[in-house]
């Protein structure tokens, strides 16, 4: 088994890693993070759950499918290693949703935090904004991860073909332009997602009739 470039995946034997699982909306990611924090601490392991810009609201981990947990939100200005040195315990991993919100600072924080505190690290965001232009974390990501895994589960287009963008739905229309980072599908704001296949999402086709 491989990873999406070609490389075996680290034994637990080799230490400590860090690991990059993307794809689009409602593919699952904050699901496994959800998973991978409850399969962890059941071991006896200690964590911590982070996140921001969770649809949920600040200091959230939640899933489309319903699951959700307190988690530690990640502003800016926050230095994830002093984070994890101010704990009143040993941190022995992160689970980190929406990493690709994250600054490249704080992945480089991350990748240190593997490399020299020996924490495993989970990191889940998208690839990709509503343009189809990748997140600055996200592409530090990929530079860095030592493994990065496209999740499995199947998102469609509504023509039936595999859905690859998040596009941005601003009173019906999709968007081209605007703030990278703009947290929809809630309630009365005006903003909504839609995963699309590229035809579609090039074209701004909604539907059989957009």
């Amino acid at each position: 088994m491989t990873d999406d470039r070609g490389r075996p995946p680290v034994s637990p034997a080799a230490g400590a890693a860090l690991r990059f699982f993307w794809g689009p909306m409602d593919c699952g990611k904050s699901t496994l993070a959800l998973q991978l924090d409850y399969n962890h601490a059941r071991q006896g392991r200690r964590g911590l759950v982070l996140s921001t810009f969770d649809r949920a609201g600040p200091a959230q981990l939640s899933s489309r499918i319903g699951l959700s947990r307190e988690a530690v939100e990640v502003t800016a200005e926050l230095d994830l290693r002093e984070l994890v040195a101010g704990q009143p315990a040993p941190v022995h991993y992160l689970i980190c949703d929406e990493a690709s919100f994250y600054t490249v600072a704080q992945v480089e924080q991350l990748a240190q935090l593997v490399d020299e505190a020996e924490i495993d690290v989970y990191a889940f965001g998208l690839a990709t904004d509503f343009r189809a232009r990748m997140f600055p974390g996200a592409q530090r990501l990929f530079e860095l991860a030592d493994e990065v895994s496209r999740l499995q589960v199947e998102v469609w287009c509504w023509c039936g073909r595999r859905g690859l963008h998040n596009a941005r739905i601003v009173d019906g229309v999709v968007a081209r332009e605007g703030a990278q980072v703009v947290i929809g599908d809630t309630d009365g704001d005006g903003v909504r997602y839609q995963v699309l296949c590229r035809r579609h999402h090039q074209r701004g086709q909604l539907g059989p009739a957009g």
